[in-house]
């Protein structure tokens, strides 16, 4: 992407920077200088504070460090304070996740916003030494199953709890048609020889979803609520999203730390416990059967787009072929060849149901010889829908093994 005019204005003590490429555009705001404390001072000075922030007055020195979705500025007052700058601002629902993130999260005590945009989310420095990511990793390397499933199956409890404490926070419902509008953007900016819709299930409901969940956000019991990915500045959210969006970024981001690990451990079992972990606290509806069920999307289809968003922001700034995600969508196609073939079952059960209701119809009211033939029909179709339901691919399995 290039840089290119902005069209759009800053606060004081900030750029607007907007970048563009073919489909795609990130507009985002940077701080012109922070080198000292006067300069956190004047850049604070016209925004807007939410929540709990350390005077300006009272920060005694400051640090900076360069990440992958902003500055951090470490502040030492009489305490040490973390304040990350969100350069594409969020969602507008950081607060409200902040306010229904369950006790014991890693939330951001207060923040700066201008024009109803948060630009920096302030809190306590944190001093946690290791996180599930780390210790999956480790784990991995030394080839121990159990304490890799463990710490999986934790970090998804904590997930559920979360999304059980967002429920009772928000819920609206499905928005089939914006999801698969987003999807088929996202397929024609990287011109994807794929095409992914689904009904969705009703179990996926809207809510306080995370947007994008990583092992390195969990730490014990602890969920740490940060900023946004790259992602949502290259296509800005349209709409709100179900929890199993979050699961499904989460068991994605597993898929990162298990592809770039030198571990003879299969990743199905890994998958299971995250997701065992996720069901055992997440409201029961949207850990149902019903909501996973991958014949109207469950969680395939949101771990679909996931690949979709790293190969999406690899290509804003051309950093090479993002794995898993390139060799995940390469069975894509496979996995929805079988899919459609599953609808054989599905489409032999309408066709049974409709001769046994029309044979009852015509024979009304059938005698005792005409009923056993529209009662095996409806029986038939009953059975080969049961069949179709179960041939739905398990969420723990990864395409790559169920695409083959």
């Amino acid at each position: 992407m290039a840089e290119i005019e902005p069209d759009s204005d800053a606060p004081p003590g900030f750029n607007a920077v907007t970048f563009a490429g073919i489909g795609m555009v990130a507009r985002m705001l940077e701080p012109h200088d922070l080198v000292d404390t006067d300069d956190w001072e004047s850049l604070v000075a016209r925004l807007e504070s939410w929540g709990e922030v350390p005077e300006p007055d009272s920060i005694v020195s400051i640090s900076i460090a360069v990440t992958n979705r902003g500055l951090v500025a470490r502040l030492s007052a009489d305490s040490d304070w973390s304040a990350e700058f969100l350069p594409w601002g969020s969602d507008g629902r950081l607060r409200a996740r902040v306010k229904a993130a369950p006790k014991g999260s890693r939330v951001p005590s207060g923040g700066y916003s201008w024009k109803g945009t948060d630009l920096i989310i302030i809190r306590s420095a944190d001093s946690t030494s290791t996180d599930s990511a780390s210790e999956v990793t480790r784990a991995l390397e030394a080839d121990e199953m159990g304490a890799a499933q463990e710490e999986l199956r934790n970090a998804g409890a904590v997930l559920g709890r979360y999304h059980a404490k967002a429920m009772a926070a928000r819920t609206t419902p499905p928005d089939a048609s914006r999801w698969n509008a987003r999807n088929q953007w996202l397929e024609e900016v990287l011109h994807a020889t794929y095409i992914w819709r689904a009904p969705y299930s009703k179990n996926q409901p809207c809510t306080l979803a995370l947007g994008d969940a990583r092992l390195s956000d969990f730490s014990g019991d602890s969920l740490k609520i940060g900023s946004p990915r790259l992602a949502d500045a290259l296509r800005t959210h349209t709409c709100e999203f179900p929890a199993m969006r979050d699961l499904a970024s989460l068991v994605h981001d597993l898929s990162r730390i298990h592809y770039s690990s030198s571990t003879n451990l299969e990743l199905t079992p890994l998958r299971s416990a995250l997701i065992d972990g996720w069901k055992s606290t997440a409201p029961s509806d949207w850990a149902s059967d019903e909501a996973f069920y991958s014949h109207r999307g469950g969680m395939a289809i949101w771990e679909y787009e996931q690949c979709l968003l790293d190969v999406l922001e690899a290509t804003s700034h051309q950093s090479g072929a993002p794995e898993p995600a390139v060799t995940t969508l390469a069975y894509v196609k496979a996995y929805q060849k079988r899919m459609f073939s599953n609808r054989t079952f599905s489409s032999l059960s309408v066709m049974a149901a409709f001769f046994g209701i029309a044979s009852l119809a015509n024979t009304f009211p059938p005698t005792m010889v005409e009923v056993p033939i529209p009662i095996a029909c409806i029986a038939l179709s009953y059975w080969l829908n049961g069949v179709y339901k179960r041939m739905s691919p398990p969420p723990e399995r990864p395409f790559t093994d169920l695409g083959r």
